[in-house]
Parts: structure tokens; sequence; C-alpha cells
């Protein structure tokens, strides 16, 4: 899907997260209902404003487990690690919790599995200096990498709230990021999840701590025509069956707020 850039989305200053705040009522009621403990959050470029659940824990930075994927592949690509999201890495041999990451595979397979090993292999391959600088010039959450260039988005220092998860993802929807336009659509390309001929779904899961407790992630945008929807869900993930409800209420959410309006 070519780049569509939404002229009313220009207008944000990503730095100022200045927006009015919108409580929702029936998405609050969605996060009850299911008993979970968590926070979604929406730009509505329309009246320019956020609307969500829980604007507190929107304003709160977490680990981004596998939600770094993103930023991950775009600093890859950038400095050259790999030629393109489809060149082989290598997992390393190691047992892995899930039996499908334990295969060499390309950053296409590996960003819709999650694969950890193989973004760690990658981020070896950058190096640390790099992924800093790469990181302070997307001015990604805190920033943060820590000494470890292999773990540092799955156990710290890096953390990122989902309010300014949203408007980083809402950057890469309108390839306005400090990176070649190809790198920007490389990336886009491998995310998108579901599309029709009026609208696409764009996103990523994490999970912090994965397979054990800890923080679920699910963030992404929708694009319908030339408007983009950004939006980030985290929760607290007790049990591995709550893992399923990152997408699950993700997606309730959306359609709670009309959104795709055509779908």
């Amino acid at each position: 899907m070519k780049k569509i850039v939404a002229p009313s989305l220009l207008l944000l200053s990503i730095n100022a997260y200045a927006h009015e705040w919108q409580e929702s009522p029936e998405i609050t009621q969605l996060f009850q209902e299911a008993g979970i403990s968590g926070t979604f959050i929406l730009y509505d470029p329309i009246n320019q404003r956020l609307i969500g659940h829980d604007h507190e824990r929107a304003t709160t930075p977490f680990v981004p487990a596998s939600t770094f994927k993103v930023p991950h592949t775009l600093i890859g690509l950038s400095v050259g690690a790999v030629d393109s999201v489809d060149e082989v890495l290598p997992y390393g041999g190691e047992p892995q919790p899930f039996d499908v990451w334990e295969q060499d595979m390309g950053l296409r397979e590996a960003i819709e599995l999650s694969n950890v090993p193989i973004y760690q292999a990658l981020a070896r391959r950058i190096g640390k200096e790099p992924m800093q600088t790469a990181l302070r010039e997307l001015d990604y959450g805190n920033a943060e990498i820590g000494e470890h260039v292999d773990d540092f988005w799955l156990v710290g220092p890096l953390e990122i709230s989902a309010i300014e998860q949203a408007y980083f993802l809402l950057e890469l929807a309108q390839g306005t990021l400090p990176v070649s336009n190809s790198v920007q659509q490389a990336t886009r390309d491998i995310i998108l999840l579901e599309h029709d001929e009026s609208w696409a779904l764009y996103g990523k899961t994490g999970w912090e701590n994965a397979p054990d407790p800890g923080i679920g992630w699910w963030v992404g945008w929708v694009q319908e025509g030339e408007t983009l929807y950004p939006f980030a869900l985290n929760l607290d993930i007790e049990k591995a069956g709550d893992a399923a409800k990152r997408v699950e209420l993700g997606k309730a959410s959306l359609e709670a707020l009309g959104i795709p309006k055509n779908r």
C-alpha cells in the first residue's frame, strides 16, 4: 500500500503530547468485563484528541518487549545490518520457550512470529553505539539501552508509554521518521495485519517476561482513506490466557470507537 499522509495530521507536534484526553466509558467497560488492568488509547485526528481508558496508565512507561521490533526493523535496515526484511538471520541454536523460534529466518517472518532470538542477532549486528544513536534520533521512549545491546527492550532500561507508542507509530504511518522512505515502507509492509479496499490495520504485539506473567502490548494504527488512527494498548498478563486479550480488547476498543468507520 502506498504511503498516504493525512494533511491534518501533519499539524501534530509529536513532542508536545498536549492533546485533550477523553475517557471512553465503553472501553472502560470492556476492560472491567474482561477483568483486566490496562490501558487503551487512540489518537483521533478528526477531533485532535486522545480517547481511551485510564489516562494515568497511558502516560506510564513500560518495557516495550516485542513492540520494539518495529523501530528495531527500521534501525537494522537503516544501518545496513540486513539488506532486506527477507535476509535470513541465525537464531543461535539455543533452546527457546517457543518451538517456532528455533529456526533461522528473515525479519518478515520473525516479526510475525515475534521471534526474540532473531532480533537479538540483529541487535548484535547493529552494535551498541549505532543502536543508541538511532534510538535517540527516533526519539523512542526514554531512548536508553544500558550496557547490553541484545536485551534492553526485554528487561530495560528502555521504556515507553502507550501515548508515546501511538505518536511514534503515527510518524511511521505518515512516513515522517528520520529514516529513508524505503525503510519506512518496508517496515510498514511487514506489520500489515488486515486490509480491504477502504481500510488497513497495522499492528504488533509484545509480552514482557513471556511466557510468564508480565506486561502485554498491542500497538498499531488503522488507515482509512487518508485518515490515520494510531493506537496503543498495554495490560497486565497474570496468566498465559490473558495474552490473547491484547488483540481481543484492542479490536473491541477500536470497534467501540467505530473504527474503521466503513468496515
